[in-house]
């Protein structure tokens, strides 16, 4: 027989022992109010005090109970009777027969006359069986009179077979003692264990990992918890109620599943940073009386409670090499410096980091590429991002953009110091010479049309890189710390994969901190100087768009690497962009690139002629003709509110 069964079989015996004896207290009382003889022999009566045994690792569930809530040999009684009617189908009969009731449930009142050692402030509400809900007693009633119900919950883990509370389905996640991930950091895991395990009696300090990736501490706060050997309970903080009795109903389930399921506690902020520090959690940590942890991005603060405060610093380089490492196995011998590339660029953690490893062991029989491998890391990092910005499918080549060698050599670094930024700031160590940061930041500075978002293009499709453009009336927000935490939203999301961050028409967010003369100007400065330090530690790229570069403050300018400005195109500079902008499929005919530039418009306003030209000349099927481009021209100039001029019309003389 196998070490659970035989477990199973010594809880068997010995709560049919407990029932026993117990139903010997209530036949006895019978037999003194029939004045007749005990029929039964009784167990000799325990010790009153609570119950201060250490837990053996072979400890039935009875005794787990006992010792995990701190029951007197009377609450024991108490919770075995309350037992009696769901375990033995005598139980009720005997009830009935004790309490002249139909049908026959355990009181408080049968308790008090039957069991040894009896006292009142076991039905308190402060008490072990109603503070920790082990029992029920039915509302409508005299309190002694009121029938005691077990728990479902605690009938489960009695009998041996521990369900989950269901009223918690949905809010905690059970994770079961396991050997801890091997990016858990050992020697910090260690400290954080021998603090907690030398604690003084009393309640224990809570832990607080903050900083780092949200999985990271996840799988820091498990390694915790198996050190300790426990299991882990988790919750989400925005889970909590905000209504206070709902909280506290839902805090007690807490409390006693943690100490049903032998688990540690973990309060964990997720994905929304903002409640990491409501009074939701607040409460929980003043309230809960069992061993917490908190994952969030700042400490907790203002609580009563002793903290342990651990950041958890983010995935080095060589950690996350070695995940990818486990994740490819043997193929990881092909990568060479490919591997470091994709370490470098997508910051996935440990699920993601499995998943596309899974995904390409899926398929043993394809290539593996480095392509395919970027590709699935792209795929992957998509999904936080997708529903804070609007992801743009870069077409645009070096091909497509026309600018003065000046700008295209600034452009040409850009893609330089992103391709190379792990040589340069991991490998060479310039990172260690820094402390702001690593992040790469360009102003695109420039009139509408001039090419700044066709450069982000340019650049998504030169690096590979998925381009995402930051919808302004998202983020900016007229409440008082609203824009700071949609930014945060916005570049917590980013840091999975190597996007580009396109904020478009930058000035409305991003122009100069003003004096402050109220709270408004305050707070306004404030998220000023948070984009600015989240800007310097994004591990991508991030393009800020202006027609106004003078409305940038001066400050922020001075800690972007990167300015590049679009300037309004001169006549050769048009000839140009005619000469480009018709794709080699279209069908052309007479067009004159060296004429059409004497149209004073910016790039952005010649393709949109072109394609008003193309679509004409295909309504007539014709290839595209100079009197298909004039009528396109008249159609964009009308929607600019403007009259082309004589020197304009020249291109048709």
């Amino acid at each position: 027989m196998s070490g659970r069964a035989d477990w199973a079989e010594a809880n068997r015996r010995q709560l049919i022992v407990a029932l026993h004896a117990v139903r010997a207290h209530i036949e006895r009382l019978l037999a003194e109010q029939a004045d007749r003889p005990e029929s039964a022999p009784v167990r000799a009566a325990p010790s009153g005090r609570r119950d201060d045994r250490s837990a053996g690792p072979q400890e039935s569930a009875l005794d787990a109970l006992v010792h995990r809530f701190g029951l007197t040999s009377f609450e024991r009684d108490v919770l075995v009777l309350a037992a009696g009617t769901e375990l033995d189908a005598g139980f009720a009969t005997l009830l009935a027969k004790a309490t002249g009731q139909t049908p026959g449930q355990a009181t408080f009142s049968l308790a008090l006359a039957a069991l040894p050692d009896a006292h009142w402030s076991a039905i308190t509400p402060a008490a072990p069986l109603r503070r920790w809900r082990l029992i029920d007693v039915a509302p409508g009633h005299a309190l002694v009179a009121s029938p005691l119900r077990i728990d479902e919950r605690v009938l489960h883990f009695l009998v041996g077979t521990p369900h989950p509370e269901e009223r918690l389905r949905g809010i905690v996640a059970h994770s079961a003692p396991a050997a801890p991930a091997p990016i858990a950091r050992p020697a910090q895991v260690e400290r954080l264990v021998a603090a907690w395990s030398g604690r003084s009696a009393g309640r224990s300090p809570v832990i607080a990992l903050h900083g780092g990736d949200a999985e990271l501490r996840r799988a820091m706060a498990a390694a915790v918890a198996a050190g300790l050997g426990l299991g882990m309970l988790t919750v989400r903080i925005d889970r909590v109620p905000a209504a206070p009795d709902e909280r506290v109903d839902l805090l007690r389930l807490l409390e006693r599943e943690c100490a049903l399921s032998d688990a540690v506690l973990l309060l964990d902020e997720a994905e929304t940073p903002e409640r990491g520090h409501d009074r939701g959690l607040l409460d929980a940590l003043d309230v809960l009386d069992v061993p917490v942890i908190v994952s969030a991005t700042h400490p907790p603060a203002g609580t009563d409670r002793a903290i342990i405060n651990a950041e958890v610093e983010p995935l080095s380089h060589i950690e996350l090499r070695g995940l990818w490492q486990a994740a490819l196995g043997e193929r990881v011998t092909q990568w060479n410096g490919a591997l470091d590339r994709v370490a470098g660029c997508f910051r996935l953690g440990p699920a993601g980091v499995s998943a596309v490893g899974a995904a390409l062991r899926a398929t043993p029989d394809a290539p593996v590429t480095e392509d395919r491998l970027w590709g699935l890391c792209r795929t992957w990092a998509r999904p936080r991002l997708d529903g804070l910005a609007r992801r743009i499918s870069p077409a645009a080549t070096w091909r497509d953009l026309v600018l003065p060698p000046a700008q295209l050599d600034m452009l040409r670094s850009i893609a330089l110091h992103v391709r190379h930024r792990l040589t340069v700031h991991e490998d060479w160590g310039f990172a260690d010479r820094s402390g702001r940061g690593t992040g790469i930041a360009a102003l695109f500075a420039g009139p509408s049309g001039t090419g700044k978002t066709m450069a982000a293009e340019v650049l998504a499709n030169e690096l590979d890189f998925d381009l995402y453009r930051i919808d302004l009336s998202q983020v900016v927000s007229k409440y008082i710390g609203e824009t700071e935490k949609n930014l945060r939203r916005v570049f917590d999301a980013a840091e999975g994969g190597s996007a580009i961050l396109l904020f478009d028409e930058a000035d409305a967010l991003f122009g100069k901190r003003s004096e402050v003369k109220d709270s408004h100007d305050r707070y306004a400065n404030i998220e000023v100087s948070y984009l600015l330090q989240r800007m310097e530690v994004y591990r991508g790229l991030a393009i800020l768009t202006t027609n106004l570069a003078a409305a940038i403050d001066p400050a922020f300018l001075r800690r972007l690497r990167f300015s590049v400005t679009f300037p309004f195109p001169d006549a050769a500079s048009r000839t140009e962009i005619w000469r480009r902008v018709f794709p080699d499929r279209a069908p052309t005919d007479g067009l004159d690139p060296t004429r059409l530039a004497r149209l004073s418009i910016p790039g952005g306003n010649i393709r949109n002629i072109a394609l008003h030209a193309a679509f004409f000349a295909a309504d007539a099927v014709e290839p595209v003709r100079m009197q298909h481009v004039l009528r396109a021209a008249r159609l964009e100039y009308a929607k600019l509110e403007r009259t082309l001029t004589e020197s304009e019309m020249a291109a048709w003389a």
